[in-house]
């Protein structure tokens, strides 16, 4: 059975952040995940998971400035500074969290630009190698040009084949069903592929990135999910079409699962 975190950013938004803890484990969730807990003190947040029992899956290492359009800087060559000094703001979170996983996002850049995968790869190799010393494990995500247009890392396959080129055994891949299936198409037969690199899965539906359903068939993924001895969480980073609680039918079957 799939390990579901809810996406703490994107469910329970009838709440105050912290008090989204809370409302996730009412709600049958043992685990969360959230895009970046930055603006809130770090002992408030594990205090939240420990009052709760839940686990944190998975955050995000510090992006830039968001509002301002930055998606993350590791592609960016001026910006591998930013990229370490990011990476040390996370590991206190990471540290009192116990996350064993965090999504290094790429920035806006051209993926046929040398330039611009050189610094990638710098990036992740620096980022892998110093977490890995902390027992973090580094995950990558390819996002989809039409919610994030000119961001570096959007094709799976480059992000399958830059994984196993590099070769860090801490480096794995960031499956977003939702971003897949826009890029790409063919979940399923792609699931089974790149199985062996995956460390995190996403959901969303498609096109609306709702709750699951529409016109991916979530039911038959979560059980090739068990098939395929899929081990990881799956994060629920979804936007509720209302009321969160409302929208949790499709989670009922899975509540409670242990993470």
């Amino acid at each position: 059975m799939p390990r579901f975190a809810a996406n703490l950013s994107m469910m329970f938004n009838e709440h105050p952040f912290l008090d989204r803890f809370d409302a996730a484990a009412k709600a049958g969730f043992t685990a969360v995940e959230f895009l970046f807990p930055y603006e809130h003190p770090v002992e408030a947040i594990a205090e939240r998971l420990e009052r709760n029992g839940l686990t944190q899956a998975l955050f995000n290492l510090p992006p830039g400035d968001w509002n301002a359009g930055e998606k993350g800087f590791a592609a960016r060559p001026d910006k591998f500074d930013e990229l370490r000094q990011s990476i040390h703001t996370a590991l206190p979170y990471a540290t009192a969290t116990g996350v064993r996983r965090l999504h290094l996002m790429a920035g806006i850049a051209d993926r046929k630009d040398p330039k611009a995968v050189a610094a990638f790869r710098k990036s992740l190799e620096w980022a892998a190698n110093f977490l890995g010393e902390h027992g973090i494990d580094v995950v990558i995500e390819p996002i989809n040009s039409r919610d994030v247009p000119g961001y570096f890392l959007n094709d799976f396959m480059f992000a399958r084949d830059l994984i196993v080129d590099m070769g860090i055994p801490n480096v794995g891949l960031q499956f977003d069903i939702y971003h897949c299936q826009i890029l790409h198409g063919d979940v399923t037969m792609r699931l089974r592929e790149m199985l062996p690199h995956i460390g995190h899965i996403q959901i969303a539906s498609v096109p609306s990135r709702n709750e699951p359903g529409e016109e991916l068939n979530y039911p038959f993924l979560f059980e090739e999910l068990d098939r395929l001895g899929y081990e990881h969480f799956v994060g629920c980073e979804y936007r509720p079409a209302g009321d969160t609680v409302a929208g949790l039918g499709w989670f009922q079957p899975y509540a409670g699962a242990k993470a």
